[in-house]
């Protein structure tokens, strides 16, 4: 019976059931993203540097505005991610957490190149030291992404007041792994490096699709809100994916 049921365990695990379903559906959303952040790459060169004629401001966003704040921001939340599936790869043969690890780590690394060529297109650092991470979400009373967006810097002293709370002790920002984490990755093998990839990085997509959320509300470049949009879309089929693949390894996210 124990060899029947180890026979009937391998071959569940092998079918095409559920987490595989989904996981289609996850490299779909992240290929539509992917194909999204192209075309919004080249329409948000047009929006900030064209007459208005499309109905947008041709003026830059203001240096903390919504638009920039998250370019800056999603770019060093990007980064990380890609750090971690460059981990995770190295340190497992599991084929299916590898194949997430490459999609999550080609996806963003082109769209943290995005968010930054935006920056560099309006003028604008891509480092402000003064600057605290996720203040550009916390909007004044009654200031809406148009308020402060396009154009000057109407924002600013009302961001730089709040405090978001968001990220844990020793992370950057809501979501973001600690050093100690990113080394505990890296010390990690086999199934314990899997489950703690996936569950790093579903603490990091769930703060990813709130910040992605945020701009998708405030920003006013329409090609950035809709960038936005697409990466909420796609963290959220990955994370109902890496939910499956933690359960088939005895895990749950963490929290």
């Amino acid at each position: 019976m124990t060899g029947q049921a180890d026979e009937a365990e391998n071959e569940d695990r092998g079918r095409p059931g559920r987490s595989t379903r989904t996981y289609w559906a996850a490299g779909s959303a992240v290929g539509l993203a992917l194909l999204f952040a192209v075309g919004a790459t080249v329409a948000a060169a047009s929006d900030s540097g064209g007459s208005g004629s499309s109905g947008t401001s041709s003026r830059a966003p203001g240096r903390y505005s919504p638009d920039a704040g998250f370019a800056r921001d999603m770019a060093v939340h990007h980064q990380q991610a890609v750090e971690m599936s460059f981990i995770v790869r190295d340190r497992t043969e599991d084929e299916p957490v590898r194949s997430l690890a490459y999609d999550i780590a080609n996806t963003q690394a082109n769209q943290r190149g995005m968010l930054l060529g935006w920056l560099d297109l309006w003028g604008l650092p891509k480092v402000i030291a003064d600057e605290p991470p996720m203040s550009w979400m916390a909007a004044s009373d009654g200031e809406t992404g148009e308020d402060a967006g396009a154009g000057g810097d109407a924002g600013a002293g009302g961001h730089h007041g709040h405090d978001m709370g968001a990220a844990k002790p020793g992370a950057l920002m809501t979501g973001m792994a600690t050093k100690e984490e990113l080394a505990a990755l890296g010390a990690a093998q086999g199934r314990d490096a899997e489950v703690l990839y996936l569950q790093l990085m579903t603490d990091h997509h769930k703060g990813g699709v709130a910040m992605a959320r945020g701009c998708a509300r405030q920003c006013v470049t329409p090609a950035e809100r809709a960038l936005a949009q697409g990466m909420v879309e796609a963290q959220q089929s990955e994370l109902t994916l890496m939910a499956d693949m933690l359960k088939q390894r005895g895990a749950a996210p963490r929290g």
